[in-house]
């Protein structure tokens, strides 16, 4: 195991990991780098430079929820027959590091824990009859390669170092590695480093209640936090935090600007989400003429309505032009040209199809057991045999069951759970294009290229895509939900335009396309309708072309039935307004209200931004 002292290469993981040392309340560390970096020996070699006893528990990818926040011991239930409660892997950790690698491929379940806990302080166990309550204080170390995919930002949002990914592609420092793997290492020195170490972190820890931070180098840390276009107050208060722990591990008791340039690349760079932008210089501004005196007695009544905004404005012109250009240079020595490819914090909206997960009693992966029948699904047999184990005395001495070996395990149909797995069944978007009127070949266009993009991905996330055109008497299905490029593109090079707008016949199309598409185990579905709103044939027209032709008080109790049932059957939709404003009489925003879904007004909409609109859902 190669030791804390002897990692070549990962000088800012280090010292980041070193602050956590000195203040757990940063909660923790996480590290994206590429394959190979190192990151994962690093994280582990943290453990020794800690306080002896400081429990590190390490946090397997495939762990079980029981696993995970504690249950029943079924062995030691079942030898002595009374309920013996094991702790799961986070209150195993209290006081400590729970330490996971690859934490982006972590499963969304067992991060909702983490994030509860990381919250709490403790974990709830509610499980087969036991309630009990572990606590669960512990600092918190990721490692993950970012090609591997993103880290939850509710779970970044509370961890309060993340270290800037670089990339590995030095030769002197991938040469020193080499030698340092392959070459033979005093252990003695080894050791002495790491002990030398670990009293300099221990020190640290004593000098931070005595560090202290002025009122203007918070306000620069606040500031420099707003222009990067970092959210939340938790960041705020990491970045001092981080400030002073700086201070305290070089032992000194008021903070500077090092300190503070440090807790910028930390906390606050890799959650940058835009350039900050330089005040015109002073020179350049046109000279402003003085304003005449003002009356004193007027100064007296302004000083008196000064409010709290002002106040605010008066704090914000306080902060020092050093300090100011300190934070400046901070950020243009550490911030790539490219900022919203690498940071954390662009990553904010879900990909599509990562909502598509969902629980089913036949399979996937196995999440938790519940009680249930044996024909409804698979025998969880653990969960089964712990439900029954703190029984078996009483059922022995029960007379109905008497008579039985006592070697025999009794139980009932009331013991049984059955398993539960998650599946990712991904999302149906079904396309609803408005194919009446002069804007039609523009929404078939639009459409066509929104559909294309979407089933880019959609076999990794398992998405299908649906379009349905409606225009004359009905809507009819163009392409049914599908997630193949090719046919898309076969099924939508000749689209037929004008006539009608049956808007009633197209809701009712998906609304039937939706219930079949979830026979087949598609659990999300969202409706994407392309129109003006509009509607203005009868769905029985659909049925009866010679039927007479709707009124406009039916018309628009079709749509609003319609659009109570779909929205009551759990239908997502998003309406995508095509309509000029002059021309627009608010049918579209009415219509998404309806369906309890979104309005956008894109009259000239690309293809991407309608994709941006559906992923945004």
């Amino acid at each position: 195991m190669i030791a804390f002292t002897d990692i070549v290469g990962m000088d800012l993981a280090k010292k980041a990991l070193m602050l956590l040392a000195v203040d757990s309340s940063l909660g923790g560390v996480v590290i994206p780098s590429a394959v190979g970096s190192g990151k994962s020996t690093i994280a582990r070699a943290f453990a020794h430079i800690l306080p002896e006893g400081t429990p590190f528990v390490e946090l397997p990818l495939n762990v079980t929820e029981d696993r995970l926040i504690g249950g029943v011991d079924l062995e030691a239930t079942l030898a002595t027959g009374v309920r013996v409660v094991q702790h799961g892997v986070l209150s195993k950790a209290n006081g400590g590091v729970l330490y996971v690698d690859s934490i982006s491929l972590l499963d969304s379940s067992a991060v909702s824990h983490i994030m509860d806990a990381i919250s709490r302080g403790e974990v709830l166990v509610e499980r087969e009859g036991l309630s009990e309550v572990h606590p669960a204080k512990f600092m918190l170390v990721g490692t993950y390669d970012p090609s591997d995919g993103e880290v939850r930002m509710g779970l970044l949002d509370r961890i309060g170092i993340i270290v800037p990914f670089t990339a590995q592609n030095d030769y002197r420092a991938r040469k020193k590695i080499v030698n340092t793997v392959l070459g033979k290492r005093d252990v003695e020195d080894t050791q002495d480093e790491l002990n030398m170490l670990t009293g300099f972190i221990q020190a640290a820890r004593e000098q931070l209640p005595h560090v202290s931070i002025t009122k203007e180098q918070v306000q620069a840390l606040i500031q420099t936090a707003i222009s990067l276009g970092v959210e939340g107050n938790r960041v705020d208060i990491f970045t001092v935090r981080a400030a002073l722990a700086s201070a305290a591990l070089a032992q000194r008791s008021d903070v500077e600007d090092e300190d503070m340039k440090l807790a910028i690349k930390l906390v606050l760079i890799p959650r940058a989400t835009r350039m900050p932008e330089r005040e015109a210089e002073a020179e350049e501004m046109p000279p402003q003429e003085e304003p005449p005196p003002e009356d004193p007695e007027a100064e007296d009544e302004n000083s008196q309505a000064d409010t709290p905004d002002a106040e605010a404005e008066e704090e914000q012109k306080d902060t020092p032009d050093m300090i100011e250009e300190l934070m400046m240079d901070a950020v243009e020595m550490e911030l790539p040209d490219n900022i919203l490819n690498i940071s954390l914090a662009s990553k904010k909206k879900a990909t599509t199809g990562s909502r598509g997960e969902a629980l089913n009693n036949k399979r996937g992966r196995f999440v938790r057991s519940q009680p249930g029948e044996m024909r409804s699904g698979k025998v969880a047999l653990i969960p089964t045999l712990i439900s029954a184990a703190p029984w078996q005395e009483t059922r022995r001495r029960d007379k109905k069951m008497a008579g039985r070996p006592k070697t025999a395990l009794i139980i009932t149909k009331d013991d049984v759970k059955i398993k539960r797995f998650r599946d990712k069944s991904g999302t149906l978007f079904i396309f609803m294009v408005d194919a009446s009127g002069s804007m039609a070949l523009n929404r078939m266009r639009q459409a066509k290229g929104a559909v294309a993009s979407l089933l880019q991905n959609a076999y990794v996330h398992r998405d299908q895509v649906a379009l349905i055109s409606f225009r004359g008497k009905q809507a009819q299905v163009l392409l049914p939900p599908s997630q193949s490029v090719d046919r898309a593109k076969r099924e939508l090079d000749v689209l037929p335009t004008g006539g009608g707008t049956p808007l009633a016949s197209a809701l009712y199309l998906g609304w039937e396309t939706a219930k079949q598409a979830r026979t087949k185990g598609v659990t999300q579905v969202m409706f994407v309708l392309i129109t003006d709103g509009r509607g203005n044939i009868g769905l029985q027209a659909a049925f009866e072309p010679d039927a007479e032709k709707a009124s406009k008080e039916l018309l628009e109790k079709e749509i609003e039935s319609l659009s109570l049932s779909i929205q009551a059957d759990g239908v997502a939709a998003i309406v995508i307004d095509t309509q000029m404003n002059y021309l627009s009489r608010g049918e579209a925003p009415k219509l998404a209200q309806k369906l309890g879904g979104r309005y956008f007004y894109l009259p000239n909409a690309k293809a991407e931004q309608i994709v941006e609109a559906v992923s945004s859902f």
